[in-house]
């Protein structure tokens, strides 16, 4: 079980910098898939997602974001959903146009032993050419910070 590797950008775990830990989920690109996500990381959570919507409903992830998540990293053109979904229940909401913005304001929240986690929940195609795209960019900006 120690040999196994998550898929890239799936819960696959880039670094930890100042005891915080960097998580690529780009490919959850669905509710599902952040609800599983979710589950599998420690609280407490810095959140990215966003991007283009696909008519979510993200009644399955409401407990698991109270419970879990201090504060959520809007990364994409139309936020105006996931701010008025989870406003009343995280410390806060940000929002951002680019990867970099996106890391450095989950940095600005994130402290010794929390967890930020790339999982958006959305379609990457407002910024980034795919999931992949998208969760390379990630990795190479959080790498390069090391």
């Amino acid at each position: 079980m120690e040999r196994f590797k998550n898929s890239p950008h799936r819960l696959e775990v880039i670094a930890t910098i100042e005891g915080v830990t960097y998580i690529n989920d780009s490919k959850a690109t669905n509710v599902d898939s952040v609800y599983y996500g979710l589950r599998a990381v420690e609280s407490p959570i810095v959140l990215i997602m966003g991007g283009i919507d696909k008519g979510n409903d993200y009644e399955a992830i409401l407990p698991l974001i109270k419970e879990k998540v201090k504060g959520i990293v809007c990364l994409g053109v139309d936020n105006e959903k996931i701010k008025a979904t989870f406003s009343s229940m995280v410390e806060k909401i940000v929002e951002t146009d680019s990867m970099e913005a996106a890391i450095e304001k989950s940095r600005e929240m994130a402290q010794s032993g929390d967890q930020i986690l790339l999982s958006p929940a959305c379609s990457s195609f407002d910024l980034f050419k795919n999931y992949i795209d998208r969760g390379e960019q990630f990795t190479k900006i959080v790498k390069g910070s090391v």
